[in-house]
């Protein structure tokens, strides 16, 4: 990956986001932590990264349940100073689930403090080099992500990855998301980038491809909003078979049902039959190679 010693990029699978952990001369950072399902491997992965350092820092990109799950436990066992986007820092404070997206994609997120916040314009000094804080709303829009332009190395979260970026959340609520998912992928297509480091999947530098792939995928959503809906469904679903492995298919309606995401997806858009639509949501999965049907049950298969 052609990473500076001061990086390392702990690649994850789905459920979590993949975590960077910074280890600079003076200072120690991690960005992003995880799933709570993986905190315990998230926290032997960082001491194993640390060397027995202390982690100085804790920054999320954003507070999807699967780039901050592990935020509780690394910070009861390292008492790391906490930056988050400034623009969640009310609803983190009084911890409205529901605000943070947590109660609405029926998704686990332990309580977790914050130090401080950061927003679009600010400069973070990680692995002793510089990083721009970048606004990156699409798929949410509180989004951030980090440039460090001497080593031409972009953080893109969920912004960007190499074959297209998250859910467009915004748009299942009625807000706009398609016009911002785009202005991010502009915006990053300004930036002299060698190398990403995405929220998933593993670090890419076929960057121009990946915009291409990105642009064309924003093009096709936008273009009929059912198929936006129809993705989040299948995701919604997929993340809870990541989480519980296997599921037995007669409780998948009601799983889904209890999910606000999937209620107002179908309410708004799709229209159907809550049984019928889990039905649907299976089969895509199933015909993906992301889940198999055996028997009574569908188990995950990554």
């Amino acid at each position: 990956m052609n990473l500076p010693a001061t990086i390392q990029v702990l690649e994850r699978g789905w459920l979590s986001s993949n975590n960077i952990l910074f280890v600079g001369r003076d200072t120690t950072a991690l960005v992003d932590s995880g799933y709570v399902k993986h905190a315990a491997q998230t926290l032997a992965l960082v001491a194993h990264g640390l060397q027995d350092r202390p982690l100085g820092r804790l920054i999320n990109t954003h507070l999807h349940s699967d780039h901050c799950g592990g935020n509780a436990a690394l910070q009861g066992v390292y008492g790391c100073r906490t930056t988050i986007p400034e623009s969640e820092a009310a609803k983190v404070r009084v911890w409205d689930e529901d605000a943070l997206s947590y109660a609405a994609t029926g998704q686990q997120c332990p309580r977790f403090d914050f130090t401080d916040t950061m927003t679009a314009g600010d400069v973070l000094r990680l692995g002793d080099m510089d990083w721009d804080v970048l606004g990156a709303p699409g798929h949410d829009p509180h989004s951030l992500i980090l440039y460090c332009a001497s080593e031409k190395i972009l953080i893109s979260a969920d912004a960007l990855w190499e074959n297209g970026f998250g859910v467009i959340f915004p748009e299942l609520d009625g807000e706009s998301g398609f016009a911002e998912t785009r202005a991010t992928l502009e915006l990053i297509a300004t930036l002299d980038v060698r190398l990403v480091i995405p929220g998933h999947g593993s670090p890419f530098s076929d960057v121009r491809a990946a915009l291409d792939r990105a642009f064309s995928r924003i093009a096709y959503l936008a273009a009929d909003p059912v198929r936006n809906a129809q993705n989040a469904v299948k995701v919604l679903l997929k993340f809870l078979l990541l989480e519980r492995q296997t599921i037995p298919l007669v409780d998948i309606p009601r799983l889904l049902s209890e999910i606000r995401l999937f209620r107002e997806s179908n309410t708004r858009y799709l229209q159907q039959d809550e049984a019928a639509l889990a039905q649907w949501s299976v089969a895509q999965l199933v015909r993906a190679g992301a889940a198999e049907q055996v028997g009574d049950l569908l188990l995950n298969r990554d």
